[in-house]
């Protein structure tokens, strides 16, 4: 399994942990705001580079 997909795979498993806990939309809120929240946090440079960069060489 590559390392993109163990993250993947992790992210899946803290969601459904997630939903009994807190439920559903608090715990889907969480999945997809974490990564929006990063991605934010970047220098405009370092969006760039993000963007021009293909899906195969962000897992490395």
């Amino acid at each position: 399994m590559s390392r993109t997909a163990v993250i993947a795979a992790g992210g899946v498993v803290a969601g459904l942990i997630l939903i009994p806990v807190i439920g559903f939309f608090p715990a889907l809120l969480v999945l997809i705001g974490v990564p929006v929240v990063a991605y934010l946090m970047l220098d405009p440079s370092q969006r760039r580079r993000l963007r021009r960069i293909s899906r195969k060489e962000i897992g490395r």
